[in-house]
């Protein structure tokens, strides 16, 4: 089935059976500030607006996705087994048809998958769950060996329009001090301008991750085509989702 034109489909080598969806602002019944594809339930839409918008996504996947109750942690939930509304900001699953989605409307949505396809991840990587390592527990989760897995980076606020205090950058270099690259000193005293998909670059290439695609889409700039929190304050979001198909 051909997907919706106003979703985006993941420009990334993976192998046939991983199938992957991100949705953009576009396609829904939702109205202002949610217009129109609105996924999330906790941003003040209406709730039938919202689950309309969830179903009009179902033709294209094999099963109800687990959604997260997200609160920019570390936590991996196993899609394969868990109940939607679980407490965790990535997800992972191996059996076909169990479908991983983040929300986002500004934090980086990342997509992992193995090269042999047995095994997918989606993380939400805000700033704070970034920094603390959201991205290392969805690799350790998944179970595969880094060299052998690849990762999608998709829509996120871009480092033109990202500026962050002090305490982010000392927090990312807290980690590793090459993180200083990611942040531009703007000319107020104690900000910065932060390269949040550089930033995850590196956490990737340091777990050993070098196949990395995407990340050329901003959420604060492309305002018809995305959800920005940090443009428009009450906004909605958008979702990044991957599983494995059966029989691919």
């Amino acid at each position: 089935m051909a997907l919706p034109e106003h979703c985006i489909v993941p420009d990334w080598p993976a192998p046939a059976g991983v199938k992957a969806l991100q949705t953009t602002r576009n396609g829904g019944i939702s109205t202002a500030p949610y217009d129109t594809l609105n996924l999330g339930l906790h941003v003040g839409d209406d709730p039938m607006r919202v689950n309309r918008n969830r179903q009009s996504l179902a033709p294209y996947m094999p099963s109800e996705p687990v959604w997260l109750e997200q609160v920019h942690g570390t936590v991996v939930a196993n899609a394969d087994a868990a109940a939607c509304r679980v407490v965790a900001d990535a997800c992972v699953a191996r059996k076909c048809g169990s479908v991983c989605v983040v929300m986002t409307a500004d934090c980086l949505p990342v997509l992992l998958c193995d090269e042999d396809g047995t095994v997918v991840g989606a993380a939400h990587a805000g700033w704070r769950g970034l920094c603390d390592g959201v991205i290392e527990a969805t690799v350790k989760e998944m179970g595969v060996a880094p060299q052998k897995m690849m990762a999608w980076l998709g829509p996120t606020i871009g480092s033109h329009a990202f500026e962050v205090g002090e305490d982010v950058r000392t927090a990312f270099m807290a980690h590793d001090a090459s993180a200083a690259a990611a942040f531009i000193p703007l000319a107020a005293e104690g900000k910065f301008r932060a390269d949040i998909v550089r930033l995850a670059r590196q956490r990737l290439n340091a777990l050993g991750i070098s196949r990395i695609y995407g990340g050329t889409f901003c959420t604060y700039h492309q305002k018809d085509k995305f959800f920005s929190y940090r443009r428009d304050g009450v906004t909605g979001r958008m979702g990044t989702f991957i599983w494995l198909a059966d029989g691919a």
